[in-house]
This record gives C-alpha cells, sequence and structure tokens, in this order.
C-alpha cells in the first residue's frame, strides 16, 4: 500500500506535474503534422546553405564561424569590430545566461549541526517537514491522499507473451479527489501554534515554503483549486496568523502552469509574475507591507520567461512576444529590464523570431533571427546597448527552392469579431508555388490553450509538408483560446474547449481562399490530435458546411473523461454542465461528413476510452465512420507509420477521389 502511495504523490507533484506539461507540448509538437521522413528532412536541410550555420565562442573576444558546405570556419575578432569604444560591460554582465551569474542575496538556511528530533506530532504526520533557520520552530505538512481512479488498457498483442495483458495506471479525472496539503506549525518542544487555514483551504497546491531569515515567518504559494486564485501567503510563526503577501485572481483562470513566477530578491522584496493588467508581465512586490506591487514591465505586450535576473545591477533579461507592433505577435525577442523603473532596452531587432547565444562574459551576443518564410539571419551584437556589430551570415534556401520545395505563406486575417488579427500559414505542393491548380484544402489543428501551436522559426521541413506533397494546400491557424496574445484572447477558452478558436479559423480559412483561388473551399478537411483531435471532430459537428472529412486522433474528446489537471485549468471546477457542453459524445450524432477515429489501444495520456465512447455514440445514432485502433501504439496513434498511412489514405480517398 505504501508503494502506491508514493507513487500517486510523484505522479500529482509540482514537478511531475511540469514534466507533464512539457511532455504535452512536446506531444503537440509532434502532432502538428504528419509523419515526418527522416531522410527527407534531412536531405531538405542539406540544400541550405548557410554562411554561419555553426557559431562558438572560444573565449570572450573570439567567434567562431562554420559555414554549412565546406570550407574553413572563420574566427571573428569582437573587439576589432566594436570600435564604437570598450563594450564589456563590468563583470556583472545584466545579460549572459551563458555566464556564471552573480550571486543571489543569501536565502536562510538551517543552524548548524545536527536537525533537531521532530516533535512526536510533527513525525506522526508522514510528510515532509521544514525547520525554522533558528530550530525553534518546524513545520510539517499534514496530507489527504487523493482518491484511487484506475484506468484500465488490454495489451492485445504483447512481444513476450501470446495472452493479452491488462495495463492498470492511476489516473485522476476532472472533480476527483486530489492530494491535499496543509501546513502545520510546532514548536520545538513539541506544542502545536494553529494555523489559520481559511487564505488556502481548498487547495490544488500549497507548496514552495520558505522560512524568513528571522524564522518569524514562514511563505508558501497557494494555488485555489479551481485556480481563479494564486496567493503568496505569510504565516507568524508566534500566533499563526496568516496574511496575503500578493495575489493574483480571476473570474476565468489563472494560468498558474505557464505564467506563474515568484522570484525573491532578499529578504524584503520579490519578483511576482501575473496578468492584472490583461498582459503577462512583472511586479515588485514589498513584502512586510503587502498590499498593490509595483509594475515593472507594461504594455500591450507579453513576458514570456525570465531568462536571468542580475541581482546585483538589479537587471532582468526577458524573452518577449508582441513588444513589435509591426511583427507578428507570436515572434520572440529579448530585452533587459531594470528592476526599479525604466524602459527596456531592446536587444533584438529584426523581423522573425530570436534566440540569443551570448558570448562568456556577456559583453556580446549572437542574435540569429528567423521566420517560416525567411532562411536564418546571424547578427552579432553588443549587450549594453543592442547595437549592431557585424552581420555574420544569411542562410539561402535558393537550392531548396529550385528542387521544387515551396515556402510557407505566412497568412493574417481578421477573426469571428471582424477586427482581431488572426495568424496562420499555408502550405502548398512540392512543386506548385507557380501553377494555378485548384486543391482541396487540409487543416493541422491544435488549439490547446497552453500554448501556440503555428510554426514562426524558419525549417526545411515542417509535418505538414507530407500532407502538402500528397496534393493539398495545407494551413494551420492560432486562433481564440490559445495563449500568449492577452487575456481576453486567452479567456476565450474558458468552460469552453469545444470553441477551439474554429469561429477564426473558418473566418481566416475564408479570408485566405478570397485572394487565393488555388484553395478549393468545396473540399476542406481538417486533422488533429489529442486535444486537436477533440478540435478536429468539434470542426465537423460544429462547421459541417465548411470541414466535410476529418481525422481524429487520440481524442480528448470528453474532457471529463481527461486527466485532471490539464481539464479544470481551462474548465473549472467543480465539474459543471459546461464539461457536457463541450463533449462531442454528447454532439455526435450531428455528425455528416466523413469522419476517421484513430486510437492507440495503449494510450496512456488521453483515455482511449474517449475516442470508442465517440464510436460508440455514432454506431447508435446510425452515422458511418472509421475507426482505427492500432494494437500496442500509444498517445499519438495517428503519428505511427500505419496511423500516418492510414489518415493519408482517408484524405486523399475523400478530398482528391483516389482509391
Amino acid at each position: 500500500m505504501a508503494a502506491r502511495v508514493r507513487t500517486e504523490r510523484e505522479r500529482y507533484s509540482r514537478p511531475a506535474m511540469q514534466r507533464a506539461r512539457a511532455n504535452l507540448v512536446l506531444v503537440a509538437a509532434l502532432l502538428a503534422g504528419a509523419a515526418v521522413s527522416r531522410a527527407r528532412a534531412q536531405d531538405w536541410a542539406a540544400l541550405v546553405r548557410d554562411p554561419a550555420a555553426r557559431v562558438r565562442w572560444i573565449d570572450a573576444d573570439r567567434l567562431e564561424v562554420t559555414p554549412s558546405h565546406g570550407g574553413a570556419a572563420r574566427v571573428v575578432s569582437v573587439p576589432e569590430l566594436d570600435r564604437a569604444g570598450p563594450a564589456r560591460p563590468p563583470a556583472s554582465a545584466p545579460a549572459a545566461p551563458s555566464a556564471p551569474a552573480p550571486p543571489a542575496p543569501s536565502m536562510p538556511g538551517p543552524a548548524p549541526g545536527p536537525e533537531p528530533a521532530l516533535p512526536p506530532a510533527a513525525a506522526a504526520l508522514g510528510g515532509p517537514h521544514a525547520w525554522s533557520p533558528d530550530r525553534r520552530f518546524v513545520v510539517a505538512w499534514e496530507v489527504e491522499r487523493a482518491q484511487d481512479h484506475p484506468v484500465h488498457a488490454v495489451e492485445s498483442s504483447p512481444q513476450d507473451r501470446v495472452e493479452p495483458r491488462l495495463r492498470t495506471i492511476q489516473y485522476l479525472k476532472p472533480g476527483d479527489r486530489i492530494e491535499r496539503r496543509w501546513p502545520r506549525l510546532f514548536r520545538a518542544d513539541g506544542t502545536e501554534v494553529p494555523v489559520d487555514r481559511a487564505s488556502f483551504a481548498e487547495p490544488w497546491s500549497n507548496d514552495g515554503l520558505r522560512w524568513a531569515a528571522d524564522s518569524r515567518s514562514f511563505t508558501f504559494l497557494h494555488n485555489a483549486r479551481g485556480h481563479q486564485v494564486l496567493r503568496l501567503v505569510s504565516v507568524d510563526a508566534a500566533s499563526g496568523a496568516a496574511r496575503t503577501v500578493v495575489e493574483e485572481r480571476s473570474d476565468t483562470f489563472v494560468d498558474y502552469a505557464h505564467k506563474s513566477w515568484v522570484h525573491w530578491l532578499g529578504e524584503d522584496e520579490l519578483l511576482w509574475m501575473g496578468e492584472r493588467d490583461g498582459w503577462n508581465h512583472l511586479y515588485l512586490v514589498d513584502v512586510p507591507a503587502g498590499g498593490v506591487p509595483r509594475q515593472v514591465t507594461a504594455g500591450r505586450w507579453m513576458v514570456r520567461a525570465v531568462e536571468r535576473v542580475d541581482f546585483e545591477r538589479r537587471e532582468l533579461l526577458l524573452r518577449v512576444m508582441g513588444i513589435d507592433p509591426a511583427q507578428d505577435p507570436y515572434h520572440e525577442h529579448f530585452v533587459r529590464v531594470p528592476v526599479d523603473g525604466g524602459e527596456p532596452v531592446r536587444l533584438t531587432e529584426g523581423d522573425g523570431t530570436h534566440e540569443l547565444l551570448w558570448s562568456p562574459d556577456g559583453a556580446w551576443y549572437v542574435d540569429t533571427w528567423s521566420r517560416v518564410d525567411l532562411a536564418p539571419v546571424r547578427e552579432l551584437r553588443r549587450a549594453s546597448d543592442g547595437a549592431l556589430l557585424a552581420e555574420l551570415g544569411r542562410a539561402d534556401a535558393s537550392a531548396l527552392v529550385a528542387e521544387g520545395w515551396t515556402w510557407p505563406e505566412r497568412v493574417v486575417a481578421k477573426g469571428r469579431d471582424g477586427s482581431t488579427d488572426v495568424w496562420g500559414v499555408l502550405w502548398r505542393p512540392r512543386g506548385s508555388a507557380a501553377d494555378g491548380t485548384v486543391r482541396p484544402v487540409v487543416e493541422c489543428i491544435y488549439a490547446g490553450p497552453q500554448d501556440f501551436h503555428v510554426p514562426k522559426a524558419f525549417a526545411p521541413w515542417h509535418g505538414q509538408r507530407a500532407i502538402a506533397d500528397a496534393g493539398f494546400v495545407v494551413a494551420m491557424v492560432d486562433g481564440m483560446g490559445t495563449n500568449w496574445r492577452g487575456k481576453r484572447f486567452h479567456d476565450v477558452c474558458w468552460k469552453n474547449l469545444r470553441d477551439s478558436g474554429l469561429p477564426d479559423h473558418v473566418a481566416w480559412l475564408r479570408a485566405a481562399a478570397a485572394t487565393r483561388p488555388w484553395m478549393d473551399m468545396s473540399r476542406v478537411g481538417i486533422y488533429g490530435g489529442s486535444a486537436g483531435g477533440q478540435s478536429a471532430l468539434r470542426a465537423m459537428l460544429d462547421f459541417p458546411d465548411v470541414y466535410r472529412v476529418g481525422v481524429a486522433d487520440c481524442g480528448c474528446h470528453d474532457n471529463r473523461m481527461d486527466k485532471i489537471w490539464w481539464n479544470e485549468l481551462w474548465m473549472g471546477w467543480p465539474v459543471d454542465e459546461s464539461y457536457a457542453r463541450s463533449s462531442n459524445v454528447t454532439d455526435a450524432a450531428r455528425l455528416q461528413g466523413r469522419l476517421m477515429l484513430v486510437v492507440g489501444e495503449l494510450d496512456d495520456n488521453v483515455d482511449p476510452s474517449s475516442t470508442l465512447q465517440v464510436s460508440a455514440a455514432l454506431v447508435r445514432a446510425g452515422k458511418d465512420h472509421e475507426l482505427v485502433v492500432i494494437p500496442g501504439a500509444g498517445h499519438g496513434a495517428a503519428e505511427t507509420p500505419y496511423g500516418s498511412m492510414k489518415r493519408l489514405g482517408f484524405l486523399r480517398r475523400h478530398l482528391l477521389g483516389d482509391g
């Protein structure tokens, strides 16, 4: 029994959730296109000539630049290029993730010597604990165990035996009883200090405990179940009184999984991330005073990530999105921002999405930027002001084009409201750039609210090309409800995953086709996996006049059947009628077009029953459809060689009339 409880706790711990979120993003990327031929991708990449394909810093002053197609590497002496004078900032360079960071202010730690024995009442709780620095108090966690929720799958054809094998995992679903933890406070003599739980009574999580250096209080982060309150709580050690240091509230959801960041600058200050003004920004919090934090960044743009904190200079290096109103709002740029006020210093300019490679001491950096329709450009820049010192190289894709490769086309059109820009990409078949052949349109969809999903950087091969090269125009769009366009744009998904941004997708497709006569809007298909599988079927149910053919792979077709942490973030808690409204099972009888359902029998990300329940509803309604269950396959079954063959064959049969 004990082993099972530990496994369950590990499965739903914060590190496990972070790993699961990372895996989900990876799965979404894999599902964004058809199965990629590694050989084909490498063949295309070999045709791109890049004079600065590989760049590395030899030392703080010298850069080695190597071309992609033979030829000697060249060494660039950066000081010789930087004729503006000494460019190297002090040793505590404000922007150098690759360089050693200045030390953070010392954080409270335990007193020297062996740890005291836990008071019996604290030890009896059996959970983790944390002593105050002076060893006068200890916090022990009271843990209420989650319920059991086994999900079973039959491995029909195991490799090591003839008989099938039953597989069982613990898999909490929306509304289930979760593990809950509350801090309990004890003096070293064993007496308990009652802690007021009113401000953290119903947690999704209480974690991140930190004792103050003077041992007079401790703090922790409370994420309320339902994800509408994220609160930093401080508890007075003498009295057990709890107060709110800072909090984030929303009538919809607080995106704790992607926009939660707490960073202490010392005992009395911390940085806090939130969307209280409608855009993801940073705030400086006076810990003793509490109250309204002071805004550090502001504007109609988003902080994507904090790359580095310079404690000595009190500066931040930030990855941001939407900061240039003349560019695609999904382009990632870099800025340096003073903690104590002032305008951001732009470190990147080019019309594309950017990545930086810093010199060892942070004095200079190489900025590599590209777009889906622009091969990479590499620039050498000065860290102090972002000034351009030299262009190191600009990749050339003309040999790709000579082989028939077609550039993806970026398209921006108005969404459902007639005013909001919606961004997407079109791929055409190899060799079709100059012809006017009218072709059916196939949309690749993934609309999970955790991120945006349309590719932004240059790549010779995107998975969508495998579908396009079969004779289709392939489209991908980021509609409302996806992330990183501001809170109002994002909130469309709340209690409404059925929406999937589809009204925006339809408006975008129609606008694109209005000026591109080679797009046949009478023959439109759609495919997607995981959340994209849910969206693909929903597109056919809600817009049957547009989407006539669809392939839905491993879809979370009823959010009550899917993993708890992903669905409660967007659909809320307690489970209410909005879950039923978003269910494809509920509306399956409305199907009009040609549908293929694909599922792997061993999917442990989305319960395979989600797909089978849709099929059962279609059977009850007398709706013809194809069900492909792939033995031994897990999540993303349509990305297996057999699954991708079945998907492409289905699209060709019903949109091109093949077979």
